[in-house]
């Protein structure tokens, strides 16, 4: 293989030409980004940047030595791929033609329908995205987060913390149930109260009031809340409209083995694009998490050079933290098809505890609130039962305070642990 081109100049693209190299190759590398920016952490968006304690050089992801002989095109937006002449087609006209593509084109934040043009409503995924909210909030007021997700948890908070009158809207009945499940994801959205910010459970949104500037969000149950600015955080949607007609499988994302690989020989897919399938589960899974587009590229890399010959290794547990209103919020594994959930230290009440969620009395995975000595711990047991035939039965005695699980571990909401 003497070329390859990375689609995509975030987390995920980043790692991967890093593991290219760290794996020795030593070919043409031509990495391509739709924004103009190099490489920036999109975790501290929703905290110290927006809060102005960050500028934009603490987002750098590169130190100021990296060279990896790359070829970066940034500001260059990938329209299509070829696949039998495995070249990747640009907007401008331009075509790179290479031998492998790794696919890290990431993902997107959905928009609320009927919100085009209208002022004061922000999406946050770039940093262009949070230049404009922080200037926003910096003018005080009633701010609304449609969605009590982790993004916009963690814009509650910092809004809350800049002085703004904050309500957060949710159209599901418990908060967070989707991955923390319903008893703790009540229990963790509960901070929001906790600290004076309005919570609304179980109604959805009908529609955005103003003319040119927002004024208000009409509920679906009937009820007005009155907003200076709006934050719409109802996740987001793969960026992968540009490989249809490649070949390439998209369900939910790029379909990928247990490896990165996609049915096309010579691409791989890594990052919040990407659904890994995950042997454990059974199902293919897009993990949107800082940790899975730092730490997954190496495996997709591997079976690039290798041209799918290498054997994939055992996925770890998917791991996210957030940090909101000063509680750091910790969790690893799969909280869905977990038949008990139990606080094993500390209380619910004092937002300062830990939760093993197990099935059949084997441990699924781990919350901790507060608790991150003890949740490093818990989450190297349950790593371990994950990549050996053993059962993870509790924390490691052996295991230090600070034994943390790998090179590093986040969230796409969160900030580094």
């Amino acid at each position: 293989m003497r070329s390859v081109a990375v689609v995509g100049a975030s987390l995920a693209g980043l790692s991967a030409a890093r593991s290219l190299r760290a794996q020795g190759y030593e070919g043409r590398l031509v990495v391509i980004g739709e924004e103009p920016h190099r490489p920036y952490d999109r975790p501290p968006l929703s905290k110290e940047f927006l809060a102005g304690e960050m500028d934009e050089t603490g987002l750098a992801l590169e130190s100021p030595d990296e060279d990896l002989g790359a070829e970066w095109l940034l500001g260059a937006r990938a329209v299509g791929l070829d696949r039998a002449e495995r070249s990747v087609r640009l907007a401008d006209g331009r075509t790179v033609v290479a031998d492998g593509v790794v696919v890290a084109t990431g993902a997107a934040a959905r928009t609320l329908p009927g919100s085009e043009g209208l002022g004061g409503v922000h999406v946050l995924r770039t940093i262009e995205d949070a230049r404009a909210l922080r200037a926003d909030l910096l003018r005080g007021g009633r701010l609304v987060v449609i969605g009590a997700g982790f993004v916009g948890a963690e814009v509650a908070s910092t809004a809350r913390g800049m002085g703004l009158d904050v309500t957060v809207v949710e159209a599901a009945p418990t908060p967070l149930a989707g991955p923390l499940g319903q008893v703790m994801g009540g229990i963790v959205s509960a901070l929001h109260q906790d600290h004076g910010v309005r919570l609304l459970c179980g109604t959805g949104v009908r529609a955005l009031g103003g003319h040119g500037r927002v004024d208000a969000v009409l509920l679906q149950d009937g009820r007005r809340i009155p907003a200076d600015v709006v934050v719409v955080g109802i996740g987001a949607v793969a960026c992968t409209a540009w490989l249809e007609g490649s070949g390439v499988a998209l369900e939910n994302g790029v379909r990928c083995g247990a490896d990165g690989t996609t049915d096309v020989p010579g691409v791989v897919a890594v990052g919040d694009c990407a659904a890994w399938y995950d042997p454990a589960a059974g199902v293919h899974r897009r993990v949107e998490h800082w940790t899975g587009a730092r730490e997954r590229p190496a495996a997709a890399v591997s079976a690039l050079l290798s041209g799918g010959s290498a054997v994939p290794g055992r996925l770890r547990p998917p791991y996210f933290w957030s940090d909101q209103y000063g509680v750091r919020i910790q969790f690893a594994g799969h909280a869905a098809g977990a038949d008990s959930v139990t606080v094993e230290e500390g209380a619910a009440a004092d937002r300062s505890f830990l939760a093993v969620y197990r099935r059949a009395d084997h441990p699924v995975a781990v919350l901790g609130v507060n608790q991150t000595r003890l949740f490093t711990r818990w989450r190297r047991q349950l790593a371990g039962a994950a990549s050996g035939p053993g059962r993870a039965t509790g924390p490691d005695p052996a295991s230090g305070p600070g034994a943390a699980f790998g090179p590093g571990a986040g969230s796409g909401p969160g900030g580094p642990p």
